[in-house]
């Protein structure tokens, strides 16, 4: 091996490997000896398409080239697409339209032309038993009002559509019974997010796709209901945290019995819709995926209290559905990309998963990765946080003698959210050049119980800082990092995080912001309904708490801000809007710090073009290979680094 100084290794993964090495893979749905899946494509703009594949595994495009599959509900998406039968039913991102697409024919719009473009959109749909009818979530936007609820329609578009709940300011879930006789949905208001508190809604439905008798099943503000999903025998299942931990019910008579009670998380943050996490199988068993100090596994549970692991050699699992003794999820590993994975667990012997579509056919050499070690360190208030890392990792290289590596610190966005140890070829990107990085758990992230995650409350920008402060001075204390050159990234609330960090703490020598959060007080003024009141429970009541955001916003203690950040947004971003980037590349001008600001029109929140992802890893590098001092093996472009 030869020695050359960290950060200046040679690296088989490359940028634009990267940012176009693949398609993003998710949502399976079995139907009909079909298997169908949303591919989201950067090398297409990031145009997301429905894809079947029949049994003997040959794949073809659903939707047509001038269709993008993708809704707008709540902004997030997700459920933007349900089958039946052979039909395919999908949101188009231009129009926000619900379309009808029978077989590989046309697609034909089966709802109607909104008074203001792309004003009325559609998510979460299932088709009704006699396949009449389409209930789902519908989201008007209308004269500055939002507005949601849940309707049926008819499936072939010509009769009216029928508002079945409202009231409430955000639902999900519409699922019909098997026999048709009820509809289950969730609902939740303002200021809960759906992590916090949900109700579970049930109606007797009838075959005109109306309702009556519409009741409160269980719920509240202080329990999260996730999922509820019809048993083919019509037995009501959802999971809940009302133990402190999202575990798997069914309801049993007038009690509701809890499948499975452990330390473990069987739900999740529903940040977007079609989210499952269980289904269910011929026999009565239940096949399911559950998380445990930062892994996920997936097994059976054939009668309460007995759960049966499958054994794959997968860590992140999303997406589970079954149809007959098939399973079918979106499987990711430390060493494995994610891929549509189909499981016959009919067949004797150990299940045997077979890979339908993999994301990315590009393999890295096993002696070039660097798998995520899970660690617990000590982090303020006498508490735990949890993290993974990843050792510089390169096989024909090692770190000059004496010299410690480089670390970034990777801050996760939502802040309700996880990171795995599925790979990432973003941190593979750091790590085969000699860069050590650590991706944070930091308090709030799901997965560790809601009491790690309810430990945020009221302490966004400090608890969540202190953690990612702390996974850095402990790997430095550990002999694992350089004291001097520790960086930290993050995008949307991890841009905060890193703004925040950067600012109010004096551990770091360099970050970049991803569409990060500059003003906590215009996000909560400023940002779309969905997230409008999320503020309330990570800092305050706004405005009665004013004074608080101020406090917490970075923007206003840019005089406290000495060391150098690079900034990355997109123009077309409604969560964090481009001025949050803007005003603070505006106060480290005024102030004199080394800083670049990198925006892109047609991006909006979260990047999907390969040319954005790429330019913006290869500017990355290149700032923190300026602040920090090394040489880069690369040749990249350079970018305006002004102040330095």
């Amino acid at each position: 091996m030869s020695v050359l100084p960290y950060g200046s290794w040679p690296s088989p993964i490359d940028a634009a490997m990267v940012a176009a090495g693949g398609v993003e893979v998710g949502s399976p749905w079995p139907q009909a000896g079909r298997t169908y899946w949303l591919e989201t494509r950067p090398q297409e703009g990031g145009r997301s398409v429905v894809v079947a594949a029949a049994q003997d595994g040959s794949a073809r495009d659903v939707t047509p080239e001038d269709f993008y599959v993708r809704t707008r509900v709540h902004e997030y998406g997700g459920g933007a697409f349900f089958v039946s039968g052979e039909t395919v039913f999908f949101s188009n991102f231009i129009d926000q339209r619900l379309y009808r697409q029978d077989g590989f024919g046309p697609p034909v719009a089966i709802t109607p032309v909104p008074d203001e473009p792309a004003s009325v959109r559609y998510a979460d749909g299932r088709v009704s038993v006699d396949g009449q009818w389409i209930f789902c979530v519908r989201e008007s936007h209308l004269d500055g009002d939002v507005r949601n609820e849940i309707v049926s329609l008819s499936s072939d578009g010509l009769g009216e559509t029928k508002v079945l709940a409202q009231g409430h300011d955000f639902f999900s879930n519409p699922r019909p019974s098997p026999d048709g006789t009820k509809l289950v949905w969730l609902a939740w208001d303002h200021p809960q997010m759906p992590w916090d508190g949900t109700e579970l809604w049930v109606a007797d439905l009838a075959a005109d796709a109306t309702v009556s008798n519409s009741r409160l099943v269980t719920g509240g503000v202080s329990e999260s209901i996730f999922q509820p999903e019809w048993s083919p025998q019509g037995v009501l299942h959802f999971v809940s945290d009302r133990t402190g931990w999202w575990n798997l019910y069914r309801e049993s008579g007038d009690e509701f019995e809890n499948l499975l009670e452990r330390n473990a998380e069987f739900g999740g943050p529903h940040w977007q819709f079609g989210a499952s996490t269980y289904a269910f199988l011929p026999d009565g068993r239940v096949v399911c995926r559950w998380s445990e100090e930062g892994l996920d596994h997936i097994g059976t549970i054939d009668e309460p209290g007995r759960l049966k692991e499958l054994g794959l050699p997968f860590t992140s699992i999303v997406g589970v559905k079954a149809e007959g003794e098939s399973v079918f999820f979106r499987g990711a590993g430390p060493l494995e990309a994610g891929a549509i994975v189909r499981l016959d667990l009919a067949a004797a012997g150990p299940p045997q998963p077979k890979v339908l579509k993999r994301g990315r056919n590009v393999e890295i050499d096993r002696a070039f990765t660097s798998t995520g070690e899970p660690i617990a360190f000590p982090t303020t208030g006498g508490h735990t946080a949890h993290a993974l890392y990843y050792a510089p990792t390169n096989a024909d290289f090692v770190g000059t003698e004496g010299e410690l590596p480089p670390l970034v610190v990777m801050s996760h966005g939502g802040p309700t959210g996880a990171v795995t140890t599925a790979l990432n070829l973003s941190i593979q990107y750091f790590t085969t050049r000699g860069i050590a990085v650590i991706d944070v758990n930091y308090r709030g992230s799901t997965g560790y119980g809601r009491l790690y995650r309810d430990l945020l409350k009221g302490e966004w920008g400090v608890a969540d800082v202190d953690d990612c402060v702390n996974a850095a001075l402990y790997l430095a204390d550990q002999g694992l990092a350089d004291r001097k050159r520790l960086a930290i990234r993050g995008g949307s609330a991890g841009g905060y995080t890193t703004l925040c960090a950067l600012t109010f703490r004096d551990v770091f020598g360099a970050g970049a912001s991803y569409y990060g959060v500059a003003d906590a007080a215009a996000l909560a003024s400023e940002t779309h309904k969905f997230e409008s009141r999320y503020l309330d429970g990570l800092i305050g009541p706004y405005p009665e708490e004013m004074e608080l955001y101020r406090q917490r916003s970075p923007i206003h203690f840019a005089d406290q801000l000495s060391c150098p950040l690079i900034l990355f947004q997109g123009l077309d971003d409604l969560v964090v809007p481009p001025n949050q980037s803007e005003m603070m590349a505006a106060a480290l001008a005024e102030r004199g710090i080394p800083h670049a600001y990198l925006a892109f029109e047609g991006e909006a929140h979260g990047f999907r073009k390969a040319e954005t992802n790429r330019r913006c890893l290869e500017a990355e590098l290149y700032f923190y290979s300026r602040v920090f001092g090394f040489e880069l093996a690369d040749l990249l472009e350079p970018i305006k680094i002004e102040n330095l």
